[in-house]
């Protein structure tokens, strides 16, 4: 079944149309830069520019940079603060989906990607703006962590190892990896998972840190469906798969 997923981040919008059955994009991506101030009515038009873009007609899933329960948004760390009480149905319609996007991305990885097929705990983290994170089960989603904001050395994760503190500080990719390193140590402690995926938009570049990084009996792995990942989770959750 097809349906059209848009993945709501703090930089940029994306959307695809997606066989939510092989977990493929059936068009191509788009992607627009994130408005500012990125208020839930600037998004929204946002949201419509790409589904116009496509002409869907069809089912819609949408992720969102936060805590997502029962459709209504609860936190907004890396968004304007006013998404915090609203209604995902009453924003985007009724009958479309919205869930948090590093759970997005997780569900496509497990279903389709790096996590396919992987018992015990399988960590998915989100490396952009901020650190997404998604926590699995035995393939079942353990829904709405908030791993990124973790504190290490007085600081939120997200505040020392987001791809966002890479740029911004112009860390090289030798130092930016120390940073993720500890991260990732104090998460292999706490959940001692079988499996890490690091996904998000610097996982295209995983070349450049991923072999600096060494958890010994934890295996620590790019994400398969890359950027991606939010876009074909949206679309699975707007199928209800």
């Amino acid at each position: 079944m097809e349906a059209l997923g848009i993945d709501i981040g703090g930089s940029g919008i994306k959307g695809a149309t997606v066989d939510t059955e092989t977990g493929s994009l059936t068009r191509e991506r788009l992607r627009i830069p994130t408005p500012e101030p990125s208020s839930p009515a600037a998004v929204a038009a946002t949201v419509r520019q790409i589904v116009e873009h496509f002409s869907w007609k069809g089912p819609v899933g949408i992720t969102f940079p936060g805590v997502v329960m029962d459709g209504v948004i609860r936190t907004a760390a890396n968004v304007d603060k006013s998404w915090i009480g609203v209604k995902g149905s009453e924003l985007f319609g009724d009958g479309v989906a919205v869930l948090n996007d590093a759970d997005a991305a997780g569900i496509a990885e497990v279903t389709f990607g790096a996590g396919r097929g992987r018992t015990g705990a399988v960590l998915m983290l989100t490396f952009g703006t901020g650190i997404g994170s998604a926590l699995f089960a035995d393939g079942r989603l353990v829904p709405n962590t908030e791993f990124g904001h973790v504190v290490i050395r007085g600081k939120e994760a997200e505040h020392r190892a987001s791809d966002h503190v890479r740029e911004s500080h112009d860390l090289s990719w030798e130092k930016w990896a120390e940073h993720v390193q500890e991260y990732l140590e104090h998460m292999r402690n706490l959940l001692w998972p079988s499996l890490i995926i690091v996904g998000g938009g610097v996982s295209k570049k995983a070349d450049k840190f991923l072999p600096l990084i060494d958890l010994k009996d934890t295996p620590v792995v790019p994400a398969v469906m890359r950027n991606e990942a939010g876009i074909i989770g949206a679309a699975m959750a707007a199928v209800g798969r």
